[in-house]
């Protein structure tokens, strides 16, 4: 039996897993916000909300409604629902909690609120969740020996709130508005060069390299919020390849689909 997998949250770590569950055969979909938060937008399959398809490294992902949902995955295609509250597990004509799995990767960093319907597997990336307690497996989201480690029982490792690598790379809002951009994912940036402006006020490249990520401009953001994030390599392949990161909390998340699935047979 390959169950159904749906992803909760569509950013460029989901995104990752998304892509391994799929390359292996499982049926994945995604579950969103009306408007993502996802600042890494070119690997991150939210983006479809907004543009209703994204293709990354070649996996196609589709915004759909819940009557698109079925054909859509009998097409080879990752459909992408907005459902914050995952109420499509109420729906026994689209989930069935014998054969659902389901991977919150919201990274929300805190306890996560009971789901709506039961599921077969419920596995937790990150800070937050604690293993038999609100969820069947937590996968380590923090870089260093444990990433991508299982956890069936306790939990991840605690949040350290301090960004990977430089912290100069990821870029704040300077106060709550909309943002207009200067400069595109993708794009050069010279240190101090305006990326994009928040009612008026500039946001800049801390240092030179290549824009890897910035939010949507219809997401209304808010003081201190994470915005862009600017990559001092300078390889413009990055910004369109999932991060190994993601692939490493990916295989964790495998792991765990495969001993369920062990123990189911």
């Amino acid at each position: 039996m390959k169950p159904l997998i749906i992803i909760r949250g569509g950013g460029d770590l989901a995104s990752g897993v998304a892509l391994r569950l799929y390359r292996v055969g499982f049926q994945v979909a995604i579950l969103e916000l009306d408007k993502p938060l996802a600042v890494r937008r070119s690997v991150s399959f939210s983006e479809a909300v907004y543009e209703g398809v994204q293709t990354v490294e070649g996996v196609t992902a589709r915004l759909v409604s819940a009557d698109q949902f079925q054909v859509t995955l009998e097409a080879g295609e990752i459909p992408i629902l907005v459902d914050p509250s995952a109420n499509i597990l109420k729906n026994q004509f689209l989930t069935s909690p014998a054969s659902t799995f389901l991977v919150d990767a919201r990274l929300l960093k805190q306890e996560p609120e009971p789901l709506p319907g039961d599921v077969a597997l419920h596995i937790g990336l990150g800070p937050g969740f604690t293993a038999g307690a609100d969820c069947h497996a937590v996968v380590e989201t923090q870089r260093g020996h444990t990433l991508g480690r299982v956890h069936w029982e306790g939990r991840a490792l605690m949040d350290s709130r301090q960004p990977d690598g430089d912290p100069r790379r990821v870029l704040r809002s300077p106060s709550f508005g909309t943002l207009e951009a200067m400069k595109a994912i993708g794009d050069s940036c010279k240190e101090g060069e305006v990326i994009a402006k928040v009612n008026g006020s500039p946001v800049t490249s801390p240092f030179d390299g290549i824009l890897r990520g910035l939010i949507h401009p219809r997401v209304e953001v808010t003081e201190g919020m994470k915005i862009g994030d600017v990559d001092a390599r300078g390889d413009l392949s990055l910004t369109r390849l999932v991060s190994d990161k993601a692939l490493a909390v990916a295989g964790g998340v495998l792991e765990a689909v495969y001993i369920k699935l062990k123990g189911m047979e």
